[in-house]
């Protein structure tokens, strides 16, 4: 008798059970009728961008009808550069043609410095930084609008494709997440006669949904099938002058040697024939002290020289390389950073230079960013005087390469000093091996376009002396003094094949020498990595240390970079060639 009354209740819970399915499955499924608001209760405006209402740790303010932002909000979603000096309370923000300076509490903005008038100044409230977005609208290329029945600002990016689009069924509802379970925070009046309010904006398409924005700013989703799109519109940023396209020589690859020039050279005869040289670099301009003023040794007769024949003139603009301290100091300040900007624009156009070279060494690691803030900011006054900007940077970690190539026309690679004149072992300045990783990395992990990149070679060679107590001492030496060096002291000299180089050693008083040769060959298979790699050209540092041309290397410049249109062409002439050296 148990075991019947048993076997009844576990049919009457199974039969109960299966009953309850449809029911559970009919709860699940049934839409969320509920209504949340679209917006949090509160004063403060909300801030939506494009498809994002944005989660602010400070608010965004309305005065006198216009909008502030807080800095960190400038920096992440519109301007990742914008720079603010604490110390000064300056924001300079920068875009490919403009530099723009505003002070805490000032109406003057200065506008590639030219005074411009703020209808609000940047405020600091208790150190937030608020940036008065709408007058910097057109620099971004944004549209700021703020909907005073819902509080938000709402700001757009002018370069986009908008799909607008309606509801068709009154069944329609905005929720909060995309799911039928989700909360409703808009509901659609179809019969209103106000038809802007039940437009919305599409910014993501899934498999049954969409996410919208509607035309006060509330962002979620709503069924793809209770939707229809109106039209679709191309918001397009206005057409800008750009200024001077970026300079290329008129055949080849770019051929450029710097002149290492600290006096006025009386006689440019001296110089000799430079086949195939585009660009002559002099070393004239230096910052001589934290205030950004400085050292000039520029002098009209060597431009008049060098554009007779037919050198485009970039000048070089250096820090002191001894004095990082005065360096830090200098770059972290925007006044000097101003006042040196405003001094090397008006030497530029005093002179009727061409171009700027910008070669700042042995800086200090935490002042990476504010160095490509300087070049940031001097590009684009130098670019609006039609000037070709160039920086140089070398494999030290002050340097963010990606960004600096970023701002400039062409970034020179100062591929030299593999071993140095302090350096505890001896080897060559540059082997043509450890060039070839150098472009590897630069163009292939760090990024650099190889369009505007330059290879560095050096002109010059180091004679190591390892006396017999260990004592080990380096001499740059011209191209000139390492052949005579080699003559006259009958060194050993044979071709080493991982440096590319002819190598020579000799016995002398009770010591050993060694020198890695820069001559025709090396420079041949140095420049042949322009063509490999597909590289803007080369520089050379320096004229000093070819001045006089005993091997050539003019011609062989001239040959690889101007005459050669590819690397396959370049093996084919090559592919028999013998290394000889020829005193």
């Amino acid at each position: 008798m148990k075991r019947i009354i048993l076997a009844i209740s576990l049919s009457i819970l199974v039969i109960s059970g299966l009953a309850a399915i449809p029911l559970g499955y009919y709860l699940y499924l049934k839409p969320n009728n509920s209504t949340i608001p679209a917006f949090s209760e509160g004063d403060d405006a909300i801030l939506v961008v494009e498809g994002e209402q944005v989660a602010l740790e400070n608010a965004p303010r309305l005065q006198e009808g216009e909008v502030l932002l807080p800095f960190n909000v400038v920096k992440k979603y519109f301007d990742p550069h914008i720079f603010w000096d604490e110390a000064l309370e300056k924001v300079t923000i920068t875009t490919e043609n403009r530099v723009i300076r505003m002070k805490t509490d000032n109406l003057d903005a200065i506008v590639n410095n030219e005074p411009m008038t703020l209808n609000l100044p940047v405020t600091n409230d208790n150190g937030v930084i608020y940036i008065p977005i709408e007058f910097l609208a057109d620099f971004y290329g944004i549209e700021v609008t703020y909907i005073k029945e819902s509080n938000v600002i709402i700001i757009d990016y002018m370069n986009s494709i908008r799909q607008i689009a309606e509801p068709i069924d009154a069944k329609s509802v905005l929720r909060k997440k995309r799911s039928l379970r989700s909360p409703i925070i808009r509901r659609f009046d179809m019969e209103t006669q106000e038809a802007f309010r039940n437009e919305f904006r599409i910014f993501e398409e899934y498999d049954k949904w969409y996410k919208v924005r509607t035309w006060d700013g509330a962002v979620g989703y709503i069924e793809k099938r209770f939707v229809v799109v109106k039209r679709i519109m191309v918001q397009e940023l206005p057409q800008k002058n750009q200024g001077n396209p970026q300079w290329e020589p008129t055949h080849g690859k770019i051929n450029l040697v710097w002149d290492m020039l600290y006096t006025t050279r009386q006689n440019h005869d001296s110089v000799g024939e430079m086949e195939g040289v585009d660009v002559i670099s002099p070393t004239w301009f230096q910052v001589k002290n934290k205030n950004g003023e400085l050292i000039n040794r520029a002098y009209p007769k060597y431009v008049e020289w060098a554009h007779s024949r037919g050198y485009q003139v970039w000048a070089l603009l250096s820090n002191d390389f001894t004095d990082t301290k005065m360096t830090s100091e200098f770059l972290n300040n925007t006044d000097a950073r101003d006042n040196l900007i405003r001094e090397i624009l008006a030497y530029a156009a005093l002179y009727k230079l061409d171009g700027i070279n910008i070669d700042f060494e042995n800086l200090y690691q935490d002042d990476k960013d504010v160095f490509t803030q300087f070049v940031r900011e001097v590009y684009p006054l130098l670019k609006e005087q039609g000037l070709v900007v160039s920086v140089d940077v070398n494999d030290i970690a002050c340097y963010d390469k990606k960004a600096l190539s970023e701002s400039v026309d062409y970034m020179m690679y100062m591929a030299y000093d593999q071993h140095w004149s302090t350096c505890p072992t001896a080897g060559s300045v540059a082997q043509v091996s450890w060039q070839e990783t150098i472009l590897k990395r630069v163009i292939e992990q760090e990024g650099v376009p190889r369009e505007k990149l330059l290879l560095g070679i050096p002109f010059y060679a180091r004679l190591w002396k390892q006396e017999d107590n260990g004592n080990l001492t380096s001499t740059a030496l011209t191209m000139a003094q390492a052949r005579e060096t080699i003559i006259q002291n009958g060194a050993k000299v044979e071709w080493d094949e991982e440096s590319g180089q002819f190598y020579a050693e000799y016995k002398k008083e009770n010591a050993l020498y060694r020198i890695w040769l820069e001559d025709r060959n090396s420079l041949n298979l140095r420049t042949s990595l322009t063509q490999k790699y597909k590289l803007a050209g080369a520089c050379a540092w320096s004229l000093y240390f070819a001045i006089e041309d005993v091997w050539g290397i003019w011609e062989t410049l001239n040959e690889n970079l101007k005459e050669y249109r590819s690397y396959g062409e370049w093996l084919e002439n090559n592919s028999n060639i013998r290394y000889e050296f020829n005193q």
